[in-house]
């Protein structure tokens, strides 16, 4: 198996964890995230750890993807690549914050200190809000600009199809343009409308880890000189 090939399967392998570990974690979340008074009550501490659990291993799929990926893409536009590593670690912190906001309000509730109801509970929610915010900065306007950058190297660079690239080129803006509706109350991220707007970048993700599951990255665009390199030849 080649170096190329066995970059393929460990981002697309990867790539199929964030998903899962996103979507897992979300739904682990939904008690603390939804019950206003879930740190003076009995609690699901237990269900809400294993959804940090998998916060976890998203933050590690997440620097992986970057780390795998940047030595296959750098030939082709070095800064460029250099960027989406730099915007996935800023995804992968962002999310780290939201983890650690969680972990707060279950360290609260089990061990209030004999703080009175009301500030453990204003506490609380303030905590909860500090997760939502980075759950709209992380997993929507971080993972859209990294999508952008990373289909747009694909694209240039013809590793995978197109038509897949496409996909990141028409979701990472899609996301972002959603983020910013939401930021400005115009509706709830996990909503009907917010879901239509992350379905092409889960799409692409998706796509792209079957692709590179299967096929792998194309070996003939992987050898071909770097982009700047050949615009330079035909000069």
């Amino acid at each position: 198996m080649s170096s190329l090939r066995r970059s393929a399967l460990v981002v697309g392998v990867l790539f199929l964890v964030t998903e899962i570990a996103a979507i897992a974690g979300l739904v682990l979340y939904q008690p603390v995230l939804k019950d206003a008074n879930y740190v003076l009550g009995a609690g699901a501490d237990t269900r809400v750890l294993l959804g940090a659990l998998c916060e976890l291993v998203l933050v590690a799929a997440v620097i992986g993807t970057a780390a795998a990926v940047y030595p296959v893409v750098r030939r082709q536009r070095p800064a460029v690549a250099l960027g989406y590593v730099c915007v996935r670690l800023l995804e992968a912190v962002i999310i780290v914050v939201g983890v650690l906001s969680v972990l707060a309000v279950v360290s609260l509730r089990r061990d209030p200190a004999g703080t009175d109801d009301d500030a453990l509970a204003t506490v609380a929610h303030a905590l909860v809000a500090l997760h939502d915010w980075t759950f709209l900065l992380g997993p929507n306007v971080a993972l859209g600009a990294n999508s952008l950058l990373l289909a747009y190297l694909l694209y240039r660079s013809r590793l995978v199809p197109r038509f897949i690239a496409v996909l990141g080129l028409v979701g990472g803006p899609l996301i972002l343009a959603s983020a910013t509706a939401v930021m400005f109350g115009l509706y709830e991220q996990v909503s009907p409308v917010g879901s239509l707007a992350a379905l092409p970048v889960f799409a692409w993700e998706v796509s792209l880890a079957g692709y590179l599951l299967v096929k792998g990255f194309r070996q003939a665009a992987a050898s071909e000189p770097p982009v700047r390199q050949r615009e330079l030849s035909a000069v």
